[in-house]
């Protein structure tokens, strides 16, 4: 068996970078880390971080094809965050413009939860604490 220290990085294409950028940064709040312009692929890559530490790669590309939420299709799901009061934290979004999912409880956990999206529609879930 491999030994895994951490979870690395998860990588995001977007559709419409200064949008994601400005979802990313100015609504969730994660750090801009280093952002890269690249000439050859006219592309960016927008290292992010929370918490000090780099968590996502935002990448931009001309005309990716949309990704396929419903019906759910094989692969990555959503990535999910975990926050210390979910209706702060929904009530926040929500004066954003974003809106959430009823908010649910998790059978196993008794923890409560939710789900929004990001531009692109990627899911994303809250879980609270």
């Amino acid at each position: 068996m491999i030994k895994l220290n951490k979870l690395h990085h998860i990588a995001i294409i977007c559709s419409d970078y200064e949008k994601s950028k400005y979802f990313y940064t100015q609504i969730l709040g994660f750090r801009i880390e280093c952002e890269h312009y690249r000439k050859d692929r006219d592309s960016y890559k927008l290292d992010l971080s929370l918490n000090h530490s780099y968590i996502i790669e935002l990448f931009s590309f001309a005309n990716p094809p949309q990704r396929v939420t419903q019906p759910e299709a094989a692969g990555l799901r959503h990535i999910a965050f975990e926050v210390d009061a979910i209706e702060r934290t929904i009530a926040q979004l929500t004066s954003n413009g974003i809106v959430c999912e009823p908010v649910r409880t998790d059978k196993l956990t008794g923890r409560k939860f939710t789900f929004f999206a990001d531009p692109d529609n990627l899911p994303i879930e809250l879980y609270e604490k």
